[in-house]
């Protein structure tokens, strides 16, 4: 007797769906699971067989042969329990063969027959609708998930009878119980419509209030549960106008940005309302984001989809691992968490050098490999950089009446930061103390809302320009995207000439002025980069400066 049940898995940030299949024979009895599994998969032999039993199915002594389909990807997690165990319950014809035809089944089963909720559901219900598989039954506390993917019908379920009345349309069978589970069936799909009519209106709400005002949109509501207009505002920052410039840029090109300063100059104050002022998230960006989130157990069913980007500021004590993701099946890191959104070091000598170098291939691939026995694993990890530092120990250099560093103690402090990250940082900006006048009188700054209608309209002079090429904003230029969109005139290209044998850069930091450039005349709402434009562009190339 075979059957096989379709489930999925992930490898690395890939979905990956897989046959399971089940052949119960006569022979001594056994109960094993071939095709590459992990530990948590070999250990549901002992849950399923539990679970069965205790809902009423009883395995007679027979040999039970599960192998998972393709046999070469490794399989990991518990999300193999319940397919399992409705496979050898087909297999016995405890099911119908046909019942879970076309369907894809996960979750973890516990002792008692309780289905219980899984990581990663997302993104293994959008390769199933990828796939053509149009229903799927899944944990009931991950059917919100479920329901995200409209081309999917998802029921969700919360113990093993439920699942037997889902697949037999109700009917009384060997193991179950009728009635109860209909019923609940009815009403988790009237919950599904309703969040798919939640998620759909939300996401209308929020494209008509961008169109409108450029805004965040004053009715929506953050990750957090904070409303857009109760956010962090850039009118809050008194004074420092040169270092609102240089992260209206960054925002409008996705630069990597770097803030050099003394304490309380508003370095942290401002990186915490760069996103304020970002575009927002477009609706393949927020299922590619929510997806990693899902993948990681940080997606939760009150927040729904991510609709802001990220913003991650990690500890100075993180550990490699923790930035970039590791473990034996590695997971995604705090970088991969900050796809599309920001990472913000703060105290950015703090870091270990060996940890701030591993950003190194990230910042110029977006996207981190890690290679481990059971094969190469590929993460997402498109973030904008934003560092914050002091100029010395003490953080008061070059003001000699209070900074007490010697020039070996300043030369020591900078060089914890490798030249070859900080030549990969787009901009690099002086904050100046703060005076008292600008303390003393209210702010009177631009908001965040004028700033960011400013980003959107030059985000939208790089969607046209890009439009079917493979750069997103102008930070993703490569070589060959530099000479076609940065094309200087001959006063330009003489002013160039000039500043890269003055300032000794390297063909990176040439390439990296260009793209600024041509994010500040995107701003200016310029067709052609001018003098003037390449001219602000080289006074954030600051970083040769620190190494």
């Amino acid at each position: 007797m075979f059957s096989t049940i379709t489930s999925g898995t992930l490898y690395g940030i890939r979905s990956c769906l897989i046959q399971v299949e089940v052949d119960v024979s006569q022979g001594l009895p056994c109960f094993q699971i071939v095709g590459l599994p992990g530990s948590e998969v070999r250990e549901a032999r002992e849950r399923v067989k539990v679970a069965l039993r205790n809902v009423g199915v009883d395995l007679p002594p027979v040999c039970i042969n599960v192998n998972l389909s393709p046999a070469d990807i490794p399989k990991s997690g518990t999300m193999f329990d319940l397919p399992v165990a409705v496979g050898i319950m087909t297999a016995l014809s405890r099911i119908p063969a046909q019942a879970a035809e076309g369907a894809l089944l996960i979750g973890e089963l516990g002792l008692s027959g309780e289905v219980k909720p899984v990581k990663g559901v997302l993104p293994i219900v959008r390769e199933a609708a990828r796939r053509g598989i149009r229903r799927c039954i899944l944990p009931a506390e991950n059917l919100w998930e479920g329901s995200l993917v409209e081309q999917v019908e998802s029921s969700g379920v919360s113990d093993m009878r439920q699942v037997i009345e889902v697949l037999t349309g109700g009917r009384r069978t060997e193991g179950g119980h009728s009635g109860e589970g209909s019923m609940e069936k009815s009403r988790i799909g009237s919950r599904q419509q309703s969040m798919r009519q939640v998620t759909v209106s939300t996401g209308e709400r929020k494209e008509c209030t961008v169109a409108a005002d450029g805004s965040a949109g004053s009715t929506d509501k953050a990750d957090d549960g904070t409303s857009a207009g109760q956010r962090e505002d850039f009118a809050d920052i008194s004074g420092q106008d040169s270092l609102k410039r240089a992260a209206e840029v960054a925002a409008a090109g996705f630069h990597h940005l770097l803030i050099v300063g003394p304490p309380g100059a508003g370095k942290t104050m401002l990186a915490s309302r760069i996103p304020a002022i970002l575009p927002p998230l477009s609706a393949e960006e927020s299922l590619e984001v929510s997806s990693i989130y899902s993948i990681s157990g940080l997606l939760r069913a009150e927040a729904g989809l991510k609709k802001e980007r990220p913003f991650l500021n990690p500890h100075h004590t993180i550990t490699g691992q923790a930035l970039v993701g590791g473990g034996r099946i590695p997971t995604p890191g705090i970088i991969s968490l900050a796809h599309r959104g920001v990472l913000f070091l703060d105290e950015l000598p703090e870091f270990k050098r060996e940890t701030l170098d591993i950003l190194r291939q990230p910042l110029e691939d977006r996207k981190v490999q890690i290679a481990r026995t059971c094969g190469t694993y590929v993460y997402p990890a498109d973030f904008m950089l934003v560092g914050a530092m002091n100029p010395c120990p003490c953080g008061y250099y070059p003001d000699m009446g209070r900074c007490r560093c010697t020039p070996s103690e300043v030369r020591r402090y900078l060089r914890r930061v490798s030249g070859l990250v900080l030549d990969r940082i787009d901009i690099c900006v002086q904050a100046q103390p703060v005076s008292f006048q600008n303390i003393a009188k209210p702010a009177a700054g631009e908001s965040s809302a004028q700033i960011r209608e400013r980003v959107l309209r030059a985000r939208q002079i790089q969607a046209e320009r890009f439009l079917d090429t493979g750069p997103r904003f102008n930070a993703d230029m490569k070589a060959g995207d530099v000479e076609q969109y940065c094309v200087l005139g001959e006063k330009e290209q003489r002013f160039m000439e000039q500043m890269f044998t003055v300032m000794q850069m390297s063909a990176r930091g040439y390439h990296k002025i260009l793209k600024v450039a041509r994010t500040i005349a995107d701003l200016a709402e310029c067709e052609r980069i001018g003098e003037e434009h390449l001219a602000e562009a080289v006074c954030y190339r600051q970083t040769e400066v620190l190494q």
